[in-house]
């Protein structure tokens, strides 16, 4: 099943597989169910109506994104490559516990076709694509999509502690196109393709794939809920192996990830 946010008739209206649900519904309500008694219900809601409208991102306003890092081998290289402290991401990889940070508010986070920013004040700033946990209240993985977890490698590398204003800022989170619903079994070996274009030329490509993980999706949904409660349900980015060398985004690059089935475009702006 696949879910997806619309602006529909100045309304927004979530839909399950092109067919809108009842305008009463949306994320938060689903997650507040079980995994199985939200596909169950879904099944039954459709009202058959084919869904239009500008695709919005898949969280509801008040919704929250968190984010994982240093996940995969080639995550902790390049950290260590930009940091003046370049143990502690081996130490954070080889680690029980993984690196997590909060990275947005729903209301905040850009859809395919929205913008994503650079900073005024870094002069190397990157996308990271990444498979995005989809977790309800009950602390079940229900899905995924994909995602942009845009950073500004220069800021972290100067000093760790600066790890929240690297990665939270205005437009630097993206999520789409939808969420697609899914047992958490098939999810262990999805591709992850990342396209930069500027000026009409590919400037950069290259894919990858979660099996090249350490650490498993269970394990960082466990971490991110063992001692914080999501009544209406979380988004966990899952890290990224896909670090551009010698690269930063421009404005009006624009900027193309695909995971799984699913596909995420963004413009940048300064």
């Amino acid at each position: 099943m696949l879910l997806t946010k619309h602006k529909s008739n100045g309304q927004i209206r979530w839909a399950v597989d092109h067919f809108f649900l009842p305008p009463s519904f949306n994320l938060s309500t689903l997650l507040e169910m079980s995994r199985e008694t939200m596909l169950e219900v879904l099944a039954q809601l459709s009202d058959g109506e084919s869904a239009f409208g500008e695709e919005e991102a898949p969280i509801d306003p008040h919704q929250e994104v968190w984010a994982a890092g240093v996940t995969y081998l080639r995550s902790r290289d390049a950290r260590k490559a930009e940091s003046t402290v370049a143990d502690m991401y081996q130490t954070v990889y080889e680690a029980e516990r993984p690196e997590i940070f909060s990275k947005s508010l729903g209301w905040r986070v850009s859809g395919s076709g929205g913008v994503i920013r650079i900073r005024k004040d870094s002069k190397w700033n990157v996308p990271e694509p990444e498979l995005v946990l989809v977790i309800n209240r009950y602390n079940e993985i229900v899905g995924y999509c994909a995602g942009n977890d845009v950073s500004s490698r220069d800021i972290e590398g100067e000093n760790p502690l600066y790890l929240p204003q690297a990665k939270i800022y205005n437009g630097s989170c993206a999520l789409g196109h939808g969420i697609l619903l899914c047992d958490p079994d098939a999810i262990k070996d999805i591709p992850i393709r990342l396209e930069i274009q500027r000026a009409n030329q590919m400037i950069f490509s290259g894919d990858a794939n979660t099996s090249m993980m350490k650490r498993s999706f269970p394990e960082l949904a466990e971490f991110l809920t063992r001692e914080l409660d999501f009544p209406h349900g979380v988004f966990l980015m899952t890290g990224t192996c896909l670090v551009p060398d010698e690269f930063s985004l421009q404005a009006g690059d624009k900027v193309r990830i695909q995971v799984g089935e699913l596909t995420i475009e963004n413009e940048v702006q300064s």
